[in-house]
């Protein structure tokens, strides 16, 4: 879906903001279905994955009818379509099931938060690992980086309704590292729309292979322990979480990335590295305005420290010039 002319700045601008906003939903969205301080969430994980995979990709491949319409001669000219990979499909399944468990026991800023970090760690430490070696700037942001996430997990932290969830973390630290990895994949592909749209499409078997897994865990399992398990190893669906679940894969999803991809159409790698540093602070105050949570000041501390640490990291790439 690349434009056919360069991005006017008010153009780029809206894009960039509502992409952004997307993203952030993502997290309030999950937070508002799979929240555990119900009396019953309103849908369970392994149903929100599903329905937002599945509305992501009818979403996505109804953009991609539309654009493969709009520029059919230039489609029908290209001898090597992007169609994704099996392996960025399957990072993208992780990344949405790892997502939906941790949001069962974390609050959405510490979810954005840990999410973001993950991400971009996991992005710089592929890169190390590829071969870039860390100038001192880079080290420095990196150790404080990390410095902020040992004092988010500490164990003795309380946040506004109980004990830090070791366990979300992991999890959504696992998520993040899968859609860094898928972000790597598809780095530098020539129409990110297509490869994304195919992508979500091909996580539809292991959908599929992961609602008959849970099946046969809740149906293995006794009444009272599928009841009192707050893992989401049982299903339960409402109207209510449907709906949540189709906007999340959607909306913040499927058109959020469409957005995304053409906004970075105008930024630099840099630019748009930096402004991702927005969407853990949009994410919370989504959190107190929707969800009802608050912000307690050892969050706040900590999502500075390692935003900071983050944008040192970028900044030391490759030094940003806003003319």
């Amino acid at each position: 879906m690349a434009p056919a002319s360069p991005l006017s700045r008010s153009a780029l601008t809206f894009y960039t903001l509502i992409a952004l906003i997307a993203f952030a939903a993502n997290s309030v969205l999950c937070r508002l279905a799979l929240s555990n301080e119900q009396a019953l969430p309103l849908i369970d994980p392994s149903s929100f994955t599903a329905i937002r995979l599945a509305s992501g990709a009818l979403m996505l491949a109804l953009l991609m009818h539309l654009s493969s319409t709009k520029n059919r001669t230039t489609l029908n000219k290209s001898s090597a379509q992007p169609h994704g990979s099996f392996l960025a499909a399957a990072l993208l399944f992780v990344y949405a099931i790892g997502f939906s468990y941790a949001y069962v026991l974390l609050d959405t800023a510490t979810g954005a938060l840990v999410l973001f970090a993950a991400v971009q760690m996991s992005m710089m430490l592929m890169s190390y690992i590829q071969g870039h070696r860390l100038n001192r700037l880079e080290i420095l942001g990196a150790l404080i980086a990390f410095a902020g996430f040992g004092y988010l997990v500490w164990p003795s932290v309380v946040v506004a309704h109980g004990e830090l969830s070791i366990t979300g973390m992991v999890l959504m630290a696992i998520s993040g590292c899968a859609w860094g990895g898928y972000t790597l994949l598809g780095k530098g592909t020539a129409k990110p729309l297509f490869a994304s749209g195919y992508n979500f499409i091909r996580t539809i078997p292991l959908v599929l292979l992961m609602l008959a897994l849970v099946w046969l865990l809740s149906s293995l399992m006794p009444v009272d322990a599928m009841q009192s398990t707050s893992a989401g190893l049982a299903f339960n669906v409402s109207s209510q979480g449907v709906l949540l679940a189709i906007l999340s894969g959607a909306l913040a999803s499927g058109v959020g990335y469409a957005l995304w991809y053409q906004a970075l159409s105008g930024l630099s790698a840099n630019h748009a590295a930096v402004l991702q540093l927005l969407v853990p602070v949009i994410a919370a105050v989504g959190g107190v305005i929707f969800v009802g949570e608050q912000l307690s000041v050892h969050l706040i501390l900590c999502a500075s420290i390692i935003l900071f640490g983050i944008a040192l990291v970028i900044v030391a790439k490759q030094p940003i010039n806003f003319n």
